[in-house]
């Protein structure tokens, strides 16, 4: 420790973390032998290693929108800048106007109204929870009918029987995988009925023999027995995409809707409900509405998503620019990469495919695209891709490394022009 060299690390990271780290390298080098040349060189890596920065701006170029793994929905400029506002102080609970303690849902709440309709409106950290507050809230310790063709599960082994449980609901499944009519519904209530449940099935389709009560038939239903009607949409379609259902068209038959923020809707990670005053304020006085209430920096993003979809400007968030970005836009920009490469030695082609919305939403709805395909070994080529600063991120189709321009937003093109140049470099050099 008083060597000079030692010293200097000493003041970067710390007394007590250098011992440590002398102590677990010495412990090594008595394992594999010893190496006292390169201790400190080896000393000075584990503490780096420590403290690098595990969260990683990433390059996505795999043509999946909203990738799960990768964070799903970029934020659009305002919302970026909002979070700055965000950070510091902010009156996210107090109104300025009397001076007393306000209510953070209230920030967003008139923006939801306006753009979706709805008496009240609540924001939680995300879907699952909203669902699971809307059940625990108005459906504990009753019966909760929805269709066996419903009960989705999504990412992480996380199945709709399990959030039914945890609220305290009990779950009566009717139909049968491929068809569930209106009449289906209306046998299974019971005087024990509390709510009927649609959870739309965004990360999947059945097709074939099928049929399906809508949301009509199942709202009068509920109103005839005067029980609760939950529509979970989960990816939250502002505008009818093929046959995905939309929000403004759920909330007048529904009690409750509920859907994500960082999906369809251009967004930060947020659970958002809409629907009649009654449950939507019995959800937001429930205990579990404070355990998963939304945070203040998810809080600003999403203002400023929902103002921007509001005052017309949805086409300057990435989501919708990529959703909206025709094929022609991306053979230009793939041609343009490819220029730039050829003159750089790397040899690629231009392949026609599709990318994919991801994230549990429009599936069975491919979006054409042109890919760059980088002539070379696949694996090895994406794993240094991988590895590189920044990362980019491909996908392999028919054994080769393809980039997608259409998840790779404005402004990184000549970072992805680079990183290429340096993995295919390292790529042959081994």
């Amino acid at each position: 420790m008083n060597e000079p060299a030692y010293a200097e690390l000493v003041r970067e990271h710390g007394r007590e973390r250098v011992v440590k780290a002398i102590r677990t390298q010495i412990a090594a080098e008595r394992q594999n032998g010893a190496n006292e040349e390169t201790r400190r060189e080896a000393v000075a890596a584990r503490l780096r290693a420590e403290v690098a920065p595990r969260l990683r701006r990433v390059i996505n170029a795999t043509g999946v929108i909203l990738h799960t793994n990768l964070g799903r929905s970029p934020l659009s400029r305002a919302a970026i800048e909002a979070l700055s506002v965000a950070a510091g102080y902010s009156n996210v609970e107090l109104d300025l106007e009397t001076g007393k303690r306000g209510e953070r849902a209230s920030l967003i709440e008139g923006l939801l109204r306006s753009l979706f309709g709805g008496e009240a409106a609540l924001a939680v950290n995300n879907n699952a929870a909203a669902v699971l507050l809307a059940l625990t809230a108005l459906a504990k310790g009753k019966e909760v009918v929805v269709s066996r063709g419903q009960l989705v599960e999504i990412g992480g082994s996380f199945r709709m029987p399990d959030v039914m449980r945890l609220s305290g609901a009990r779950m009566v499944e009717v139909g049968t995988t491929n068809r569930t009519r209106a009449s289906d519904y209306e046998q299974a209530i019971s005087p024990r009925t509390g709510a009927l449940l649609r959870v739309h099935t965004s990360n999947y389709r059945v097709t074939g023999f099928t049929e399906a009560a809508s949301l009509a038939e199942m709202a009068s239903i509920a109103r005839k027995h005067g029980i609760q009607l939950i529509d979970d949409l989960g990816s939250g379609a502002t505008e009818r995409v093929g046959d995905e259902p939309t929000v403004a068209e759920s909330v007048p038959l529904s009690d409750v809707v509920t859907f994500s923020g960082d999906k369809l809707l251009g967004g930060p990670q947020a659970g958002i409900v809409i629907g009649r005053a009654e449950p939507v304020r019995k959800m937001a006085r429930h205990p579990l509405a404070r355990a998963v209430r939304i945070d203040k920096l998810t809080l600003a993003a999403l203002e400023a998503t929902l103002r921007q979809r509001l005052t017309g400007h949805a086409d300057v968030l990435p989501v919708e620019r990529m959703l909206l970005a025709p094929a022609a836009e991306m053979r230009r920009r793939a041609a343009f990469w490819a220029v730039k490469l050829a003159d750089r030695g790397v040899e690629t082609e231009l392949l026609e495919d599709s990318s994919a919305v991801g994230g549990g939403s429009l599936p069975g709805h491919p979006v054409p695209t042109v890919l760059l395909a980088v002539k070379g070994p696949a694996s090895r080529l994406t794993a240094a891709l991988r590895n590189g600063v920044p990362p980019v991120i491909a996908r392999v189709e028919n054994d080769t490394c393809c980039l997608d321009p259409r998840t790779v937003l404005k402004g990184e093109d000549e970072e992805l022009v680079d990183a290429v140049e340096v993995a295919a470099a390292a790529v042959r050099r081994r």
